[in-house]
Parts: C-alpha cells; sequence; structure tokens
C-alpha cells in the first residue's frame, strides 16, 4: 500500500508530534512529575515548538520521511528550540537534561524515519 504525499506528509507531523509527547511523558515519569495531560503539555511546548520551526527549516512537507536533511533539521530544531525556551522560561537545563534529551529525541525523531524508510 503506498500512501500519497498528503497523507505521508501528515503521518510523519503526526509521527513527530507523538515522539516529542512520548519523550515528555516518560521524561515526567521518571521523575515522579505526573503523566496528567497539562503536565505533559507544560512540558511538551518548548519542544513542540521546535519540532514546528524543524518542520518549517527544513520544509519538511517535500521529504517528510528523509533523515537528512528533515530528520535532523527537526530534531536540531526541537532540542536547541526547546532548550531555550525552557531556559527562558525558567525551566530545568542542566547539561545532563540536555544530553538526555539530545539522544533520547534523536532515537525517536531519526529511528522512526529510518525504520519507515526500510518499507518504502
Amino acid at each position: 500500500m503506498t500512501f500519497r504525499r498528503r497523507d505521508r506528509t501528515a503521518v510523519a507531523l503526526a509521527a513527530d508530534v507523538a515522539c516529542v509527547l512520548v519523550f515528555c511523558a516518560i521524561g515526567r515519569r521518571s521523575h515522579a512529575e505526573g503523566v496528567t495531560l497539562a503536565g505533559v503539555a507544560e512540558t511538551a511546548w518548548p519542544f513542540l515548538t521546535g519540532t514546528a520551526l524543524g518542520w518549517l527549516l527544513a520544509r519538511a512537507w517535500r521529504r517528510p520521511l528523509a533523515l537528512l536533511p528533515t530528520g535532523v533539521v527537526v530534531w536540531a530544531a526541537t532540542v536547541v528550540v526547546g532548550m531555550l525556551l525552557r531556559k527562558l522560561t525558567s525551566q530545568g537545563t542542566a547539561p545532563s537534561f540536555i544530553v538526555v534529551a539530545s539522544l533520547t529525541t534523536a532515537a525517536l525523531l531519526l529511528g522512526w524515519r529510518a525504520i519507515a524508510r526500510s518499507f518504502v
């Protein structure tokens, strides 16, 4: 079964959003902060803003499954913008958190693309 370009783009965007939400939910749970809709939204908004900017910068709708440049740009924007917004809003940006967030979001945002590309 093949997806039309518009369908592929919508699925890719949904996958990126889901990855960020999973990252934030796991982080909240591991720090015993509670996995509520409001809590996850509070944690996720800086990273989702970065994801949205990454989609615009990479023009991700053109090649939503591509690791390069799409996946890497979306991942980098997610982390950089997410951390900048967290810093500006006095949320945690400890070096260890930056490392964990970078590695985890890379595994999620690049990982699903690598898997999906093996089926296309």
